[in-house]
C-alpha cells in the first residue's frame, strides 16, 4: 500500500511538468550605461537617507543625450534635480558623463557613525536641524558635510561634521 501511495504521488508531481508549454519570447533590447558609476560610487549612499539614494540614482541614471534640449554644439548640460526633501544640480558633458555635482538635503536621517560621534561629544544634545551636503567633483570625488543645529534646554550650537564621524 505505501508503494502505491509514493507511486501516485511520484506520478502526480511528474505529469504537470510533461505538459507545461514552453514559450520562448525574444526580449527587447537593453542598453547599459554604465557611464555615471563613478559618481554612485563616490557618493556611496548606502548608509544614506532613502531621499537621498533616490535622487542620486536618478541623477546617475539621466540621459542627457536624451533630453529635448540636447544639441552636439555644447561641451557641457546643467540639469536640476528637485525633491521636496533636497535637490541636486549636476553638470554633465555632451556625452552624459557626470562632471560635477551641488547636493542639498534638509532634515535627513543620520548615519550612525555621525550619530555616535554626537553622543560621545554631546551626551545630552538633540539634533534640532540638519543640512546634508555633497559637493562632487570627478577629479576629487565626494565631499560629504553634514550641517547641525544641537539644542540642550536653552542653549543652541551649530556644529559640522563629516560623514564617518568628523568634526571639523
Amino acid at each position: 500500500m505505501k508503494k502505491v501511495i509514493l507511486g501516485l504521488l511520484a506520478l502526480g508531481l511528474a505529469i504537470p511538468a510533461f505538459t507545461q508549454d514552453v514559450k520562448v519570447e525574444e526580449l527587447t533590447e537593453v542598453v547599459i550605461r554604465p557611464m555615471n558609476f563613478k559618481y554612485l560610487n563616490a557618493t556611496d549612499a548606502r548608509e544614506a537617507a532613502v531621499p537621498v539614494r533616490m535622487l542620486e540614482r536618478a541623477v546617475a541614471s539621466y540621459d542627457v543625450t536624451e533630453a529635448d534640449f540636447y544639441m552636439d554644439d555644447f561641451d557641457f548640460y546643467t540639469v536640476s534635480f528637485y525633491i521636496p526633501d533636497g535637490k541636486i544640480v549636476a553638470e554633465y558633458d555632451a556625452n552624459g558623463k557626470i562632471l560635477r555635482t551641488i547636493e542639498k538635503f534638509k532634515n535627513v536621517a543620520l548615519p550612525n557613525d555621525v550619530k555616535t560621534a554626537l553622543l560621545e561629544r554631546f551626551p545630552n544634545w538633540t539634533v534640532s536641524k540638519d543640512v546634508y551636503r555633497v559637493t562632487y567633483t570627478e577629479e576629487n570625488g565626494a565631499k560629504k558635510i553634514y550641517k547641525l543645529l544641537l539644542v540642550n534646554g536653552d542653549k543652541k550650537m551649530r556644529v559640522k561634521v563629516d560623514h564617518i564621524g568628523t568634526f571639523l
